[in-house]
């Protein structure tokens, strides 16, 4: 009867050899993969296969063999790489222009001591170009107060500015330029086309000159945000701007520059940086949809032209309750609306009836709970020359009137 022997010196023999084939081979197979990814990397690149192009581009460099004094050459290879967001910045960037606030600060008017210093700077956007004139969308906060405007270009070529309307409602401004030296112009997207999560890109001047032409990336991080505006800075609210969100580093300076999508089309002028200690990543954007009429009517008539009632107003929820019942003698279930505290003589709602104390409920059949409700009313949904019906309480008793709205002769 034969035995098979676990102790025979030939099968660790057999054992070592295996474990030296395998080892081989894979090293064999690690090489050939390595060779393979290379030589493929261009092919694939060719075919549009990769998300960005690779072009190779060779040079040489001479060296001298100090043992045998001759020359010896050295190939380098660099790559060219171009992807969708270096291609966005190339078709946009140059349109993004700096903006100087210079303001006069001497006391006398004939101007004999007079000095004239920068206040400040911000970015622009030129998104148009007409014959001998080209224009730039930029902040009405960028501009405020300025006795002189001067755009930078791309190049570092500085340009005298005219501002021709600029808007406190909704931040925006408009100038005019020569465009003799204008040598890109920005196209216009969609905003409403956006989704959460898709990337976009900021540029702007940051800080001033020393950043100009900064580049950001970022994504949607919401669409359709309400931020309160303090337009007068008396610590109320007078407005709630629609803006979008985005991640992109967003800081001062970058005001007024552009917010762009990967087709390199602006879909936003930024506007605002949220700049608390404890608060990073939020930038936020004017939504070029919301942005091109009052562009359109700022570049036109200098103003932008909204409904007009002519009346002062305060909210009722700002008036103590002993004033709501007593001075306009309000239901004492009626705590919202907006009080009328003057009419302008010849406006709208002098015409229409109104008064100084009157209470605005409704309008169209919209319940209005404060000044902000009744202005988004009045200049998101009404136009000139249409009628509003309103209704308002006069002495605790709920009227109505039929109002025509009229354009402000003063803008």
């Amino acid at each position: 009867m034969g035995y098979y022997d676990d102790h025979s010196p030939n099968r660790y023999r057999e054992q070592k050899g295996n474990k030296s084939g395998i080892f081989i081979a894979s090293l064999v197979g690690a090489v050939l993969g390595a060779i393979l990814v290379i030589v493929s990397i261009p092919a694939l690149a060719n075919r549009g296969v990769l998300p960005y192009k690779v072009e190779p581009q060779q040079s040489t460099v001479t060296e001298i063999d100090n043992t045998s004094k001759q020359n010896v050459v050295h190939k380098q290879i660099s790559y060219d790489v171009n992807t969708n967001i270096t291609n966005a910045i190339d078709k946009t960037a140059d349109a993004v222009v700096g903006i100087n606030n210079i303001q006069s600060s001497g006391f006398w008017d004939n101007g004999e001591n007079n000095t004239e210093d920068p206040a400040g700077t911000g970015s622009g956007v030129i998104y148009k170009a007409a014959g001998s004139r080209a224009f730039v969308v930029t902040n009405h906060h960028v501009v405020e107060g300025a006795t002189k405007l001067e755009v930078s270009l791309s190049d570092g070529t500085k340009i005298p500015a005219k501002l021709l309307g600029s808007d406190i409602w909704t931040d925006l401004a408009v100038l005019e330029v020569d465009a003799g030296k204008i040598k890109k112009v920005a196209e216009f997207g969609d905003s409403d086309s956006l989704k959460m999560g898709e990337p976009v890109i900021a540029i702007g001047n940051p800080l001033g000159p020393t950043f100009s032409g900064s580049v950001t990336q970022g994504i949607i991080s919401g669409l359709k945000r309400t931020i309160p505006v303090d337009i007068n800075q008396d610590g109320i609210i007078d407005w709630q701007s629609e803006v979008l969100q985005t991640d992109a580093a967003i800081n001062p300076g970058n005001s007024g520059g552009a917010l762009i999508n990967m087709a390199g089309q602006v879909i936003g002028i930024n506007s605002m940086k949220i700049s608390q200690e404890a608060v990073e990543g939020i930038g936020l954007s004017i939504p070029i949809n919301s942005a091109k009429p009052v562009i359109n009517d700022l570049e036109q008539f200098g103003s932008v032209k909204r409904p007009y009632m002519g009346v002062d107003l305060k909210s009722v929820d700002e008036i103590p309750a002993y004033y709501q019942q007593e001075a306009l003698k309000l239901p004492r279930d009626v705590t919202h609306g907006v009080a009328i505290r003057q009419v302008v003589p010849s406006s709208p709602a002098a015409v229409a009836g109104l008064q100084e104390l009157d209470v605005i409920v409704e309008m169209d059949g919209q319940k209005i709970n404060d000044v902000i409700d009744l202005r988004k009313h009045l200049y998101q949904v009404k136009k000139i020359g249409e009628q509003m019906t309103i209704k308002f309480y006069r002495d605790g008793k709920l009227k109505e009137v039929t109002m025509t709205l009229a354009s402000d002769k003063t803008q």
